[in-house]
């Protein structure tokens, strides 16, 4: 199985002291190559009959409805395909990995939650009827803020994980030595997520981790599959899409307040990383959600 590093690296907007984050969206299309992250990804897809999804080495179109648990770092994606529903509904659900606690998940009431986050890396694909007796609780999501929010989604992986008729996807799983989780990648992870407002050269990063600036850019290709300067925009991008859709900002605001000092950068930029304009992005995505 070819490594994840040929797919692209999905930096989520969603920052340390965020629980969830939830996107809801009805649409004619899926635009997204196939990509990983860290996070967990729960995705709904109502009237999408015919799409192709892809996850891990599992290929399969799926039917109307359709509901999966993706666990960090497992590439997947969806494709139009045959799909020719011009109002396909989506709704995704990303957490961090440790989000839920080791500590927490031990608990005997948690063992269900803990055992499907282990299947999880091989992605989970519930039973129709699973999702269509959740679709109500998952439509209403959105709506909801605060612990209400917090405690519906929890209640939600509970339910699921005791669900029956669960298969999984992907007979593919994660080599977890190829991901930023060593001390030197959180050293440089955490260095850009406090200081990526600011400017940030090679050196800055290099002396963060303890390398030379020739080591470091052989390092930080292997670890992201990309330039450190193409690494430090992701991360930008992915606070500007977070802002564009949570705060009263104007495009500029959030270009200038998200590390880049020419708008005209920006735009190309997010563009070439969302494959849309900012502006559309944030018309796309005004159902984002978030917990702090």
């Amino acid at each position: 199985m070819s490594n994840t590093k040929n797919f692209y690296r999905e930096i989520a907007p969603l920052s340390a002291g965020d629980s969830f984050l939830v996107f809801d969206r009805v649409k004619d299309s899926f635009d997204f190559p196939v990509h990983y992250h860290p996070e967990f990804e729960i995705n709904f897809i109502l009237n999408g009959k015919g799409v192709k999804r892809v996850v891990g080495d599992n290929i399969e179109e799926i039917d109307n409805v359709e509901l999966v648990l993706i666990g960090p770092n497992l590439y997947h994606g969806w494709e139009l395909n045959k799909c020719t529903s011009k109002k396909i509904h989506e709704i995704t659900i990303q957490f961090h990995n440790d989000l839920f606690h080791e500590s927490l998940l031990s608990r005997r009431i948690m063992n269900p939650i803990r055992d499907m986050f282990n299947r999880s890396i091989h992605g989970i694909l519930f039973s129709k009827k699973t999702a269509e007796e959740l679709t109500p609780r998952l439509v209403r999501l959105s709506k909801l803020d605060g612990m209400d929010y917090f405690l519906e989604i929890t209640s939600l992986l509970y339910d699921l994980a005791n669900s029956r008729n669960q298969r999984l996807l992907s007979t593919y799983t994660v080599d977890y030595d190829t991901f930023d989780d060593y001390d030197k990648m959180k050293l440089v992870y955490e260095y850009v997520q406090k200081n990526f407002a600011d400017k940030i050269t090679l050196e800055d990063a290099a002396n963060v981790a303890s390398m030379s600036i020739i080591s470091f850019n052989r390092f930080i290709k292997k670890r992201t599959g990309k330039t450190f300067v193409n690494y430090i925009n992701d991360i930008r991008i992915g606070y500007a899409a977070r802002w564009l859709v949570e705060k009263d900002m104007s495009v500029s605001e959030v270009a200038f307040k998200s590390g880049f000092n020419n708008i005209a950068n920006f735009n190309r930029s997010f563009k070439s990383t969302k494959n849309c304009t900012p502006s559309q992005y944030r018309e796309e995505f005004s159902g984002l959600k978030r917990i702090l």
